[in-house]
């Protein structure tokens, strides 16, 4: 057990390395992951199930504890990152399929990883789970009403379809993690260290099948996507900072807010394309999944160093 939880700690640490290894293998040999491909749906449901699994219903207190916060950052997600996702798609003028993938990730919630990037930013954590939640459970309602309001532009979007599809592949797994967490809580918590694992295997598989089942197509329009990509979250990151310090949040509050708004649940975004849209759609999806992981570390690491010098200043001033 104790070398699961080691590999599992690996795992997570280095996520954004994984992510590239697995994106690059999968460009120079697409069938090392093509077979992953019919299975996104169901890799999609084991991260949300294990994202049910650390749910206590007593995390749901926090969002009623500090609303505001909450809400702040509920709003945030859902008007920063789908109209960022509409300008960038209009200013750079994307082909319809990558115009709407990009949609996609914009009007899909919070990534569960910003969670860990948030505690790695010295941010306040649990703001970024209650944000996260309520994002989340809000995504059967917000993503299809705002994927059809934006990308209704290139394509015809059904609200109901899209829908049931992530009812069915967040929702449902998330309502049976927090069952299962309530039936079997000490049983779980042994295993919740290696959590991590799974939830990264099945992150980089589903990176893997889109970006080998696509890969003739992101060489050729790659740097253009890659762009837009960068743009989307690094902006993404800058707006739910600059938000978040307009309403008057401490340093802790403005970290959590700005890293759950650059970070998207890419794998919804790849999952919800490739169910409803085509698979070229699934692209910008794979290349955020890489990207944010990336970026969310190095974004993290200065956050913590501003969050150190802050801290060392106040100390300096105490004395």
């Amino acid at each position: 057990m104790n070398a699961l939880k080691k590999l599992s700690d690996l795992a997570g640490k280095y996520m954004a390395v994984l992510s590239l290894a697995v994106a690059v293998v999968a460009l120079i040999s697409p069938p090392a992951f093509t077979w992953a491909a019919p299975h996104v749906t169901l890799l999609l449901g084991i991260v949300m199930f294990g994202m049910g699994l650390t749910l206590k219903l007593s995390d749901f207190k926090e969002v009623f504890r500090r609303p505001k916060d909450v809400f702040a950052g509920f709003l945030f997600q859902f008007t920063v990152m789908p109209l960022l996702a509409f300008a960038l798609a209009k200013i750079f003028q994307l082909p319809t399929e990558l115009a709407v993938g990009v949609i996609l990730v914009g009007t899909c919630p919070g990534g569960t990883s910003s969670n860990v990037m948030t505690y790695l930013a010295k941010g306040d954590v649990a703001l970024s789970v209650s944000m996260t939640m309520v994002s989340t459970l809000a995504a059967p309602l917000m993503t299809p009403l705002l994927t059809w309001w934006l990308a209704g532009t290139w394509v015809s979007v059904s609200f109901w379809a899209m829908f049931l599809s992530i009812c069915q592949v967040v929702l449902l797994p998330i309502a049976l993690g927090l069952i299962v967490h309530k039936l079997f809580g000490d049983k779980v918590t042994a295993f919740s260290d290696v959590l991590p694992l799974v939830s990264v295997t099945a992150i980089v598989l589903i990176i893997g099948a889109v970006v080998g089942g696509n890969a003739a197509k992101i060489m050729t329009s790659g740097l253009l996507i890659c762009l837009v990509v960068i743009l989307h979250n690094m902006c993404g990151y800058g707006l739910g900072f600059l938000g978040a310090k307009l309403l008057g949040m401490d340093e802790a509050k403005r970290n959590a807010v700005a890293i759950e708004v650059g970070m998207q649940n890419s794998g919804l975004a790849v999952t919800l394309a490739t169910a409803h849209f085509s698979p070229v759609a699934a692209i910008p999806g794979a290349i955020f999944s890489v990207w944010h992981n990336f970026s969310g570390s190095i974004v993290a690491n200065l956050m913590a160093n501003h969050m150190r010098k802050i801290s060392g200043s106040e100390n300096t001033q105490e004395k």
